[in-house]
């Protein structure tokens, strides 16, 4: 316990650290933390995926986010200097084709050179696979390891430069840089609190376990208790942001109504996120996805619950100020 409490401050004073330097001196700090991550995260995800016996390309999974990042801050650097909203729309389907093109290489790959491939299917005593069906079965693979959790997870880099999308409610708004940095913070508050006090609640309640086969440690009683003390945080942040003089122009255009649908739809949906890891970490007989977070397991471990809510905050704020 004490190794995870300790490894828990290290890494909300880490993110204080970022939010300072965002504001202060640049947002491409927290940039390079979603990366990082990002890769940290697909690492982990390729070892579940191989002990699952869902072979891929390890090291293009893990090295593959650094290109969906380079992507994502070309698409907002057009979207900024053009004006145009549709830039970020581009930039998703362009990583989406990204994906699917460099996977088909990948299986193209596996064709071409048949007699490595070959050799990897003696090895791993794949008997009677054919070597289309397994570079077909490895660059699918692969493609999962891009999209989960490297392309969902770095929808966080789009919300750390929403004050650069040309949206509509944001034009005339003060001290704008900060718009992003509340939106940014909010993601990252709503797993975190939702997390917490889940399992303080169904430490304290218990009750009947809200998926007993996935994820045994579950509650009803933590998951509902974790989504209202999510929302109970979330609306004293509302309030105290709202009254420092920089961010009331941008808190003007987000009535609390919208925030509070916002932050109740992310705090099921990081719930659920989590899930959904519990169910890969079991398929591959796993406790932890890894052991870079004392006390916490890997990094897939503590960012579970935020691959699915980037995407929603993002879409979820974009039609707040559109």
């Amino acid at each position: 316990m004490k190794k995870r409490i300790y490894t828990s401050v290290a890494i909300v004073l880490s993110l204080a650290l970022l939010f300072v330097l965002k504001v202060y001196v640049s947002e491409y700090f927290f940039d390079a933390f979603f990366g990082i991550v990002a890769c940290f995260a697909a690492y982990e995800m390729s070892r579940m995926l191989t002990k699952a016996g869902r072979f891929n390309f390890h090291y293009v999974a893990v090295l593959f986010p650094c290109l969906l990042l380079a992507g994502n801050l070309i698409g907002i650097h057009f979207c900024a200097t053009s004006g145009d909203i549709y830039w970020i729309l581009y930039t998703i389907l362009i990583d989406l084709a990204l994906m699917l093109l460099v996977a088909g290489g990948l299986f193209l790959w596996g064709i071409v050179f048949r007699k490595k491939t070959k050799n990897e299917i003696s090895v791993r005593n794949l008997r009677g696979t054919s070597v289309e069906k397994f570079a077909f079965s490895k660059a699918l693979s692969t493609l999962v390891c891009f999209v989960y959790p490297a392309f969902l997870f770095l929808f966080f880099n789009l919300i750390n430069h929403l004050h650069q999308l040309p949206l509509e409610k944001l034009e005339g708004v003060e001290n704008l840089p900060l718009a992003s940095t509340f939106v940014l913070l909010v993601a990252i508050l709503i797993p975190m609190i939702t997390d917490t006090f889940a399992m303080l609640m169904g430490s304290l309640i218990g009750g009947k376990k809200l998926c007993p086969k996935i994820s045994p440690g579950k509650t009803i009683s933590g998951a509902v208790g974790g989504t209202v003390w999510c929302l109970l945080v979330c609306i004293c942040v509302y309030l105290v942001f709202g009254c420092m003089p920089v961010f009331q122009s941008f808190l003007s255009v987000l009535p609390i109504w919208a925030f509070l649908i916002v932050v109740l739809l992310g705090s099921v949906i990081s719930q659920a996120s989590d899930i959904l890891e519990s169910v890969i970490k079991r398929r591959a007989n796993v406790k932890d996805s890894g052991r870079i977070l004392p006390g916490h397991g890997g990094m897939l471990d503590r960012i579970d619950s935020y691959i699915f809510i980037a995407p929603f905050v993002l879409l979820a704020f974009w039609i707040c100020l559109l």
